[in-house]
C-alpha cells in the first residue's frame, strides 16, 4: 500500500518521482497474491489510489539506485541495514520518519479499520516526504495547484 500511495501523491502534485516496493525475504516470490490483499486493493481503491504491485526481493543495487529505502517497521529496518552494501548512497530509514515515528501498522490483524489506519499513515508519511525531498514552499504550491485541478 505505501508504495501505491507515495506514487499516487506523487503523481498527482506532478512530482518526478520513482518508487518501487520489495520485500526483505523471498517467500513471496512467485506466489498469487494473499487473499487478504484484497483488502489493501479496496482500501486504495476507496481512496482513489491505482495499485499495481509485482512481488520481489531487496537486492543490493536498490541501496545505490534510490534515494530512499524505506522500511514499514523497525525489523524491516534491521533487516534492511543487515543487508545493505558498506556504503549505501541511499537513506535507509523506517517511513513513519517523515511522519510521526511509529512503524506502519500492520492491517492484516484489524479488519477493515486496520487497512484504513495504514492507509493514512502511508498517506501523512508520503507527504512528509514529499516536503522533505522537494520543500514545504513547492510542495504546497503543487497541492494547491492539484487541488485547482480537481475541484
Amino acid at each position: 500500500m505505501a508504495e501505491a500511495v507515495l506514487q499516487h501523491q506523487a503523481d498527482r502534485l506532478k512530482l518526478p518521482v520513482t518508487v518501487d516496493s520489495a520485500g526483505t525475504g523471498d517467500y513471496h516470490i512467485g506466489k498469487p497474491p494473499d487473499a487478504r490483499r484484497v483488502a489493501t486493493v479496496a482500501t486504495c481503491k476507496k481512496h482513489g489510489v491505482p495499485i499495481h504491485h509485482q512481488a520481489r526481493q531487496v537486492e543490493e543495487k536498490d541501496f545505490n539506485d534510490f534515494d530512499y529505502v524505506l522500511a514499514s517497521d523497525n525489523q524491516n529496518l534491521s533487516n534492511l541495514q543487515r543487508i545493505a552494501p558498506k556504503n549505501p548512497t541511499a537513506d535507509v530509514v523506517i517511513f513513519g520518519s517523515f511522519g510521526d515515528g511509529k512503524a506502519i501498522a500492520d492491517p492484516y490483524y484489524g479488519g477493515q479499520s486496520g487497512f484504513d489506519e495504514c492507509y493514512e499513515q502511508c498517506l501523512a508519511y508520503s507527504e512528509g516526504l514529499l516536503k522533505s525531498v522537494y520543500g514545504e514552499e513547492i510542495y504546497n504550491a503543487r497541492k494547491s495547484e492539484a487541488g485547482a485541478t480537481t475541484s
